[in-house]
């Protein structure tokens, strides 16, 4: 796997780190900026927001540069809205560094996958986008604790300025081990990248990908009131057990990763259906400490982890240039959003094991989404008709 792979991912655990941050500082920031829990928490979504509208726009604007000043561009832009939330000395100006921060790291995703695609030959792609896609696994296993540790060892503001150290780090590494290559056939005209999208395949495609996050994240969202209020762990004991989900993922991240490239569909099916059944088991036994934390590992491992298989079947339907990658990172975005805020308005009218069912709802509509890739695989092929013999002649 050449190593500019490796570089990439470590872009996207910045940009990862600096998306989870504010969720595990809350009250501090709230004192600092004078602000209330609920408003912090918008920022959250101004970030995710930001990511699913803005991001393709920003990519959109790169279009004419080279995949490598892309990215450094993209760079810059992220550091200087992480240096804005770091110095924000009020609530409009740290909402503004948000948007500034999940619209460049929205941005950075698309590209980066693109890039991941020229750097490896098309049998492995499955296997560099799960190395580039475990920066995201690791931000969510090792990014969100340590920025909460920083924060609340040395201020909700050094949490910021670690990230922008990290940034310029990767930054670093970007300049002296991504090497410089030219847009791949097509890249840069903007007119040529909306080809993919009047496919009406595409956008089946973009939905499967959606609803499978949905799915996770309904759920994800709340496991720290599901495992305190439901299953009974004690407040200490949650970000353990979120450690042992973000393993998890990382496990299943690397092994859909081996299988994407060969067995796109059958592992997309199969991730669907064990979250299905993982999401159907945490909501009946969630009051039970062993299987709640089996289920909830279960979740980890074939939920967001779908991420390779994923953007093959993408590329493959549409193709593998940024904006393609960009929006369809928007469509995992919108996944997010809607399973954490369908998720609490379950909670609102059902209980905390509310968004477990949804999760396993969203997840059997996404299976409904694979059946005309499944009909397609199992419809015979037509063999060709038989040449004459020289003897029937």
């Amino acid at each position: 796997m050449p190593r500019a792979v490796y570089i990439l991912a470590l872009g996207i655990f910045a940009m990862v780190t600096s998306e989870f941050v504010v969720a595990g500082l809350m009250p501090q920031m709230a004192e600092g900026l004078s602000a209330t829990i609920p408003q912090i928490g918008y920022l959250i979504t101004a970030f995710a927001a930001a990511m699913a509208f803005g991001g393709p726009f920003l990519t959109v604007a790169l279009l004419k540069m080279s995949p490598k000043l892309a990215l450094l561009a993209l760079f810059a832009i992220f550091l200087a809205g992480n240096l804005f939330a770091a110095t924000a000395t009020g609530y409009v100006p740290m909402l503004v560094a948000r948007i500034v921060t999940g619209m460049a790291s929205q941005a950075f995703f698309g590209i980066a996958i693109s890039l991941s695609a020229q750097l490896t030959r098309p049998e492995v792609r499955g296997r560099a986008i799960a190395v580039v896609m475990n920066g995201l696994m690791l931000g969510t296993l090792l990014g969100m604790p340590l920025s909460t540790l920083v924060g609340e060892r040395f201020g909700w503001r050094a949490a910021f300025w670690a990230i922008a150290a990290l940034t310029v780090v990767a930054a670093l590494c970007t300049v002296l081990g991504v090497p410089k290559l030219g847009r791949a056939d097509g890249e840069g005209n903007f007119r040529q990248e909306l080809v993919a999208f009047r496919k009406p395949k595409l956008w089946l495609v973009l939905t499967t990908s959606t609803l499978i996050i949905g799915a996770t994240f309904a759920a994800f969202s709340y496991f720290n009131p599901i495992l305190t209020q439901v299953t009974g762990f004690s407040t200490g004991a949650v970000p353990l057990l979120l450690v042992a989900y973000g393993a998890a993922t990382v496990v299943g991240n690397t092994i859909v990763g081996r299988l994407a490239d060969r067995y796109t569909i059958p592992v997309l099916l199969g991730g669907l259906v064990l979250n299905a059944g993982f999401l159907i088991g945490f909501a009946l036994l969630a009051h039970l400490s062993v299987p709640a934390v089996v289920f909830m590992l279960g979740i980890g491992l074939v939920g967001v982890t779908m991420n390779p298989a994923m953007i093959t079947r993408v590329q493959r339907t549409g193709n593998a240039r940024p904006l393609v990658n960009t929006v369809h990172s928007s469509f995992i975005t919108f996944g997010v959003i809607i399973g954490s805020w369908i998720g609490g308005l379950a909670i609102d009218g059902f209980g905390l094991r509310a968004p477990l069912w949804l999760g396993a709802g969203l997840a059997a509509i996404g299976i409904v989404t694979l059946l005309p890739d499944l009909v397609r695989r199992r419809r015979p092929v037509a063999q060709p008709a038989a040449e004459p013999s020289l003897a029937s002649q």
